[in-house]
């Protein structure tokens, strides 16, 4: 089997059995802390340090999407000044495959200073990520795929994926529309009304 077989194979594997063991009670957990900040007028951010950051970015824009706004909070800039954009009882997600990883350990701990609630997105449950925040999503793999086995890879599927189901979870509760959908995203073909929807 060459690597890119290989790499395929080992995908798929780990994907589907993370996929046939996701934590949903979690994720309700989760679901409820946003939507009990989004009550009160508290707002979601999300962040992440490296590949995760990207995770972030594109999360932010589908949760942003399907009802929910979300903001992508810079995951080293957050301790130089981008902090101010949180207020007291936001909710920040904050992903880290090891839930180690230093930069993130001083942007949780400013989240926390300035009044947030905490979602972790780690492939450790019993990380310091995981254990700082008040919900933990689990995203962990066994094997990233790719020949040195160390690339986030699988690693970053199981993360988009979890983010995923949060979303579904919280356009459920948004009761979107497919006219309120269009108007947060009018361009291409998502931004066309099918003739059932008009």
């Amino acid at each position: 089997m060459n690597n890119l077989d290989s790499f395929c194979q080992i995908s798929k594997e780990e994907f589907n059995k993370f996929v046939d063991n996701i934590d949903k009670e979690s994720l309700r957990a989760a679901a409820k802390l946003i939507l009990d900040s989004k009550a009160k007028g508290g707002r979601l951010h999300i962040t992440g340090i490296g590949k995760p950051s990207h995770v972030s970015n594109y999360i932010a824009s589908l949760i942003s999407s399907t009802g929910t706004p979300t903001y992508y909070l810079h995951g080293t800039e957050a301790v130089h000044g981008s902090c101010g954009q949180l207020c007291p009882g936001d909710v920040v997600i904050c992903i880290s495959n090891s839930g180690e990883t230093q930069e993130l350990k001083a942007t949780a701990a400013a989240i926390r200073n300035n009044g947030c609630s905490l979602i972790a997105v780690t492939g450790k449950a019993d990380s310091w990520l995981g254990n700082f925040c008040e919900v933990c999503l689990f995203a962990g793999v066994e094997r990233e795929g790719g020949v040195l086995n160390r690339a986030p890879r699988a690693s970053i599927l199981a993360e988009t994926f979890v983010l995923q189901c949060l979303s579904v979870l919280l356009q459920e509760e948004s009761n979107l529309t497919p006219q309120e959908y269009v108007k947060r995203h009018p361009g291409g073909a998502l931004g066309a009304l099918r003739e059932n929807e008009k």
